[in-house]
């Protein structure tokens, strides 16, 4: 059976990946790739929970874990999510600032508009 957060991440993925291919706009399509990011780091950290017979799993981040009898939840995939995250608010500002310099700059934020002023 698929869980929820799988078709959720999946939608969050398709449905940001169907902005970023059908608007023109660079604002939309900077949260479109906000969108796809969410989704991806919805499914890393589902890939990463566990549940096995029929036990919820724990944090590894209790003390005393060592002697813990039940399933645990992988802290690789956390750790690489928080990493991504924090990778992706830079990359999120940094797009931001370049589209309000080409706002600036060419007055217009439409991506054909922009293009026709390559030269």
């Amino acid at each position: 059976m698929i869980q929820f957060q799988f078709i959720t991440a999946f939608l969050l993925i398709a449905l940001g990946i169907y902005a970023f291919l059908a608007k023109r706009n660079l604002i939309k399509l900077i949260l479109a790739l906000d969108i796809i990011d969410s989704g991806i780091h919805l499914l890393l950290i589902s890939l990463g929970y566990r549940i096995e017979l029929d036990q919820i799993p724990t944090a590894p981040i209790y003390t005393g874990y060592e002697t813990l009898k039940s399933p645990m939840v992988g802290p690789l995939p956390q750790a690489l999510v928080l990493t991504s995250i924090v990778i992706g608010v830079c990359v999120l500002s940094l797009a931001v600032a370049l589209t309000i310099n080409a706002y600036r700059h060419y007055g217009t934020l439409d991506v054909r508009a922009l293009r026709r002023l390559r030269g």
